[in-house]
């Protein structure tokens, strides 16, 4: 590196107005130069989203960039389908673990367990018990359809400190 950004450089010394001289000077102004690098990237992607696989091209210019483009089709669309089917293998291959579904909840400083789905395991006579989460209290209802006298529905099934359901 030939700048040392921390060297005493005669720009940043503190300027001392001359006798005879103005003591504010318009400031200078640098010239600017704008760059001739014209770089050119042509992406092709095979979809919207990150896990879609993509190809590119840098060129020098416009026409480099065409020109490793032009007449190479056939070796492109080859190129194109090895990439897809290189990232096919990975996305089937290697699957990214499941993602929890939804928050956690917490009751009394502890995490609870996530709420247990209808078609659990759980019946009575009428068929398979709904689940319903009361926030501080979990239950598993009879599954009689709607319309049914609570006499004659089966009695609710609540959730035990070990996690289990239980009749009261």
């Amino acid at each position: 590196m030939t700048f040392d950004p921390f060297a005493n450089h005669p720009a940043s010394q503190a300027k001392t107005p001359t006798e005879g001289g103005p003591v504010n000077s318009a400031p200078s102004t640098a010239a600017f130069s704008p760059t001739t690098d014209n770089k050119v990237t042509l992406t092709f992607k095979a979809g919207t989203g990150y896990e879609a696989p993509w190809i590119v091209v840098h060129g020098a210019n416009i026409d480099d960039a065409y020109e490793q483009i032009e007449g190479s089709g056939e070796k492109l669309a080859s190129l194109m389908d090895k990439v897809a089917r290189a990232a096919n293998y990975f996305q089937t291959n290697y699957q990214p673990p499941a993602k929890p579904q939804g928050k956690p909840s917490f009751q009394g400083g502890k995490v609870q367990q996530q709420a247990q789905p209808s078609g659990d395991g759980y019946t009575c006579e009428h068929g398979a018990r709904n689940y319903k989460n009361g926030g501080s209290w979990e239950a598993q209802f009879c599954g009689a359809p709607q319309g049914v006298p609570k006499s004659e529905q089966c009695p609710p099934l609540w959730k035990q400190k070990d996690g289990s359901f239980k009749a009261k």
